[in-house]
């Protein structure tokens, strides 16, 4: 018989093959080698909980802020236009004609239209308060349509009326009520060497910050009583949804038919959601940073995982004497940095969570948290675990059971 034909001897006819592990043998093989090193096992996680932390907190953050953007638009619409004066051609302050109003009200599409004007005049809460402290509030005359146009609503009081705005009284915008110390209507307030009655507090208005600043007082009384000239320096319309884009077109040359340049038309929605982008703007450059930190986990794993492999050589020799194949060291090693990695996935994920629920609940806002958050920040830990695992997994198979079980 030929060497090719020499039959298989008896020690190759009774190897026994090689045992497989069960996907819960593997588990508990690569959670065993976690248990062992609690301390730096909790640290390398902590890196990349921080990291999925992070992101999802970033992301939960601006969906909510989001979500509450169309909230607001919602409840306030996005068909509210402003006209105010701009500047004449030798740069001096444009005047809006006094029929404004008027004119825009002959608009097809316009179904709400209403006023402000500006008066040169202060209020403050006693006369013993010097003029020239205003606390930043400005007087405005104001048509009696303008709480319906802006679709504002008085938490104290009553709004203006045809009897009303005839006398000295007012109502305050949220602001101006705050700084004066104003929280119900019946005070009185000094106003150009006269006493104002308070008949109304404001709520905030989110399309007009400028109303919240106000004290605004019925035209009539403001022309008698505060030398106002009736020139409106604001008109806030609405119309339609389809119409807004046609009404913003023919608005300038409504207003001042002789100078529409001298106007300027503007939507507060479109400033609301432009505040909400420049907030998020900040978003892509958080991400940024936990990107960075969940890497610094990863490397952290790493480094975990290299020198689990340099401390426990003799382990490897063991596992390798008694029959465990070269693949089944790589899958324990590359189990352990999946499930350390995981582990601090979720402790992320559950953090980045309480995050955004923290503060939109502060904030008022829709707690929101896109499930492709979670799915996108888990993903990103897997796949952070598996690289880091790779190198230290083959270099553990790489050891031969003498040279293992040789070192000290």
């Amino acid at each position: 018989m030929s060497l090719r034909e020499a039959p298989p001897s008896a020690s190759d006819e009774d190897a026994p093959p090689p045992a497989r592990l069960s996907p819960g043998d593997v588990l508990r093989v690569g959670a065993a080698g976690l248990r062992n090193r609690p301390a730096r096992v909790a640290l390398s996680a902590l890196g990349v909980a921080i990291g999925i932390a992070t992101m999802i907190a970033v992301v939960g953050i601006s969906s909510s802020s989001q979500a509450e953007l169309l909230r607001q638009l919602d409840r306030i619409g996005t068909n509210l236009l402003t006209v105010e004066p701009g500047q004449s051609v030798f740069g001096d302050n444009a005047k809006l004609p006094v029929e404004s109003v008027d004119m825009v009200r002959n608009i097809g599409p316009v179904h709400a239209v209403s006023a402000t004007g500006a008066i040169s005049a202060s209020v403050r809460r006693t006369d013993k308060i010097p003029a020239d402290q205003t606390g930043g509030i400005s007087i405005r005359a104001a048509t009696l349509d303008l709480l319906a146009t802006l679709q504002g609503k008085v938490v104290s009081g009553t709004w203006l009326n045809a009897a009303t705005e005839r006398y000295p009284s007012m109502v305050l915008g949220a602001v101006s009520a705050q700084r004066l110390g104003i929280t119900r209507a019946g005070s009185q307030v000094w106003v150009d060497h006269q006493w104002f009655t308070v008949v109304g507090v404001l709520a905030s208005l989110d399309l007009a910050p400028e109303i919240d600043r106000s004290a605004l007082v019925g035209w009539p009384a403001a022309r008698k009583l505060l030398g106002f000239d009736g020139h409106p320096t604001m008109i806030y319309e609405r119309s339609s949804d389809t119409a807004v884009a046609d009404v913003a077109a023919v608005l300038a040359r409504t207003v001042n038919p002789e100078n529409p340049e001298e106007v300027e038309v503007s939507r507060p929605s479109d400033a609301l959601a432009a505040r909400t982008a420049a907030a998020g703007a900040f978003t892509h450059l958080l991400l940024g940073l936990g990107a960075v930190a969940l890497l610094v986990g990863g490397v952290g794993i790493a480094n975990t995982m290299i020198i689990s492999v340099l401390e426990r050589r003799r382990e490897i020799g063991r596992r390798r004497a008694i029959g465990a194949t070269r693949g089944q060291i790589r899958l324990q090693f590359l189990t352990e940095s999946l499930l350390l990695s995981g582990v601090g996935g979720a402790i992320g994920a559950a953090l980045g969570a309480a995050v955004t629920f923290i503060y939109a609940a502060t904030n008022g806002f829709p707690a929101v948290v896109p499930l492709w958050a979670f799915s996108g920040g888990m993903g990103a830990t897997l796949f952070i675990g598996v690289v880091a695992g790779i190198y230290p997994a083959v270099r553990a198979s790489r050891l031969s059971p003498t040279e293992a079980l040789a070192a000290t």
